[in-house]
């Protein structure tokens, strides 16, 4: 079972404790070992999670409770005892790995609730990738972790992370108010973390908008490059102006007008970028089924390791 550990700060620079979730269809642990990775890094513990669930033992009827009881703690068992197989080299290293397996029929709600008992810093879990696409395929346990989880999710894909690369911050420059200045900062503070970790370099994007067609339709004396002038001005201004404040180079600016799941994928390919870090706002309920989430569409076209942020004063909608 995992440790019990300090509570998260936003004053702690790097993470302290980190959870990673093992994937039981594959015996290729990619995030384990970016875990593993980050941890020697960090110098920080670690502890393997799974969540685990067979309906067929809650319906054996003949047997008492106790008896179920008694083989679902044998089913956990057996699954503690094969990830102690899959951590056993990199405990022979000298790392500290807990693990910790619970039996819960909501694999996210199991995840979520261990961040909020055990304060984890981070959480790293596997993608999987679409064969023909090259892209990561989400489940709907990857969405829920990413609106309802509320320390960072770094969702891993299978490349390296070699030194000298990039590291890629989606900000929202352009905006006054208080909470998406917040979220930047955070971002790239922890962009500059992972940065020193790996020698790479920080850049951050920020996408535009273009020309309303409504607006341009509807009033004729409207001038759309007037408009489209003004509004990259904005946004290109606000964007050195951000990278100034946290000691990044105007050259490591990206400002393009389009949409965000256009714009960023398209920055990171270009950069060959190790990770990218996006805000998430968590919505969940009726909003996020009409509205969606912008980071959602991001990430779902991004090739590389993402790293998933909420804004400082998040609440966990599973926090009793």
């Amino acid at each position: 079972m995992s440790r019990q550990c300090s509570k998260r700060s936003d004053t702690v620079s790097k993470p302290q404790h980190i959870m990673v979730v093992i994937d039981p269809t594959t015996e290729q642990q990619k995030a384990l070992h970016r875990a593993v990775e980050y941890a020697r890094y960090q110098d920080c513990s670690l502890t393997a999670f799974l969540s685990i669930y067979d309906f067929s033992y809650e319906m054996t009827t003949m047997l008492s409770g106790e008896e179920r009881e008694s083989m679902r703690q044998a089913v956990i068992k057996d699954r503690e005892l094969w990830i102690s197989e899959q951590v056993a080299p990199y405990r022979e290293k000298g790392l500290v790995i807990d693990i910790h397996v619970e039996w819960h029929n909501r694999p996210f709600e199991a995840m979520v609730k261990a961040v909020l008992e055990e304060g984890y810093d981070m959480v790293f879990k596997g993608t999987h990738d679409h064969d023909v696409l090259k892209s990561m395929i989400f489940t709907p346990t990857d969405w829920h972790l990413l609106r309802k989880c509320p320390c960072p999710v770094l969702l891993v894909k299978d490349h390296d992370w070699p030194q000298g690369g990039n590291v890629l911050v989606a900000v929202n420059a352009g905006s006054e108010q208080d909470y998406h200045k917040s979220l930047n900062s955070r971002l790239i503070n922890k962009a500059k973390a992972v940065a020193g970790m790996l020698s790479a370099q920080v850049h951050l994007v920020n996408a535009y908008p273009g020309t309303p067609v409504n607006i341009a339709i509807e009033i004729p004396e409207f001038n759309p490059d007037e408009y489209n002038s003004t509004m990259k001005r904005h946004h290109v201004d606000a964007v050195k102006e951000l990278a100034g404040q946290h000691g990044i180079d105007d050259d490591h600016t990206h400002v393009l007008e389009g949409m965000p799941e256009d714009v960023i994928p398209k920055v990171a390919r270009e950069l060959d970028a190790e990770m990218v870090l996006i805000g998430t706002i968590g919505r969940t309920g009726f909003s996020a089924a009409i509205i969606g989430n912008t980071a959602e569409h991001v990430i779902d076209r991004l090739d590389c390791d993402v790293l998933a942020v909420k804004p400082e004063n998040f609440v966990s909608p599973l926090e009793k």
